[in-house]
């Protein structure tokens, strides 16, 4: 009996290593690819150990890039990150206010405006693009942060979730600010914002990743190396017939890309839990 119960508990656990192991074994293989020159990985079969090109191609990927594309890892990230952060918080504010209006204020049609926002998940980037790209064009934004994050900054998502977390905030608290002299956007950012501290915590998580891992929107509107996002830069390293892909700063660059959205994860991941799972107000 006690054997089969240490059986029963030892099983669960196999399965879950075995699971890491296979999700992380592609992560490993580019590690080591990264560590090789070109020839070393296009070997048949590639060295499955580490080797001693790390700190060389590490340091060409994010200094210098590929030659191929002339933009570093170090330029592209950052273009990568001013978009994912321009993106998660342009969305959480610009939702924020949107469901406070719709929770908190009474004008006419207001179910009917928030119907209509909830819709638009039925729109996605893929389905607008061509308008949005218009717009953008008419406007002079191509090829900057500007047109990179605009046209991404409106959530229906963020705007329901944060809706029904407004709508479980007793209205007597908002009563009682109005008692006290506070007017509603003294409301909103003294009671309100600070309430809402691990919905924005869990909407910063899901909308940065979702801005650092966009590929369509700025594969259309970057021309200039200088705008180039991580991904597009990966992209262009291995765009071209005649080209010769270097492949250990593909790798190197690839493992550097998966960097920021990870460390976010792990840096906010117990926010991130309590605002998708915490149910006390």
């Amino acid at each position: 009996m006690t054997e089969h119960n240490r059986l029963r508990r030892f099983t669960p656990h196999l399965y879950l290593w075995i699971a890491i192991v296979i999700l992380l074994f592609p992560i490993i293989l580019v590690f080591i690819a990264s560590s090789h020159t070109s020839a070393e990985i296009l070997a048949a079969p590639m060295p499955m150990r580490p080797g001693s090109h790390l700190v060389e191609n590490y340091t060409r990927a994010i200094l210098e890039g590929n030659k191929n594309l002339g933009a570093s890892a170090l330029t592209m990230m950052k273009n990568s990150l001013i978009m994912a952060l321009g993106i998660a918080i342009g969305k959480i504010v610009v939702s924020l206010l949107a469901a406070y209006a719709i929770v908190f204020f009474k004008f006419p049609l207001r179910n009917f405006c928030f119907w209509a926002i909830f819709i638009t998940l039925m729109l996605p980037v893929e389905v607008r693009i061509m308008p949005t790209y218009k717009v953008i064009s008419d406007l002079g934004l191509l090829n900057s942060y500007a047109g990179l994050i605009l046209p991404m900054i409106v959530s229906a998502t963020a705007v329901f979730l944060f809706r029904q977390f407004f709508m479980q905030i007793p209205r007597e608290i908002a009563e009682a600010s109005q008692i006290d002299g506070a007017s509603p956007m003294q409301f909103f950012w003294s009671i309100l914002l600070p309430m809402t501290r691990t919905p924005i915590a869990a909407m910063f998580v899901i909308q940065f990743i979702y801005g650092w891992n966009q590929y369509l929107w700025p594969l259309l509107i970057t021309t200039k190396q200088e705008y180039y996002t991580i991904l597009i830069g990966i992209n262009r390293m291995l765009a071209g017939a005649d080209v010769v892909i270097e492949w250990q700063i593909v790798m190197a660059t690839t493992l550097l890309a998966m960097i920021p959205p990870a460390l976010i994860v792990v840096v906010m991941q117990k926010q991130f839990i309590a605002g998708m799972t915490d149910t006390e107000k």
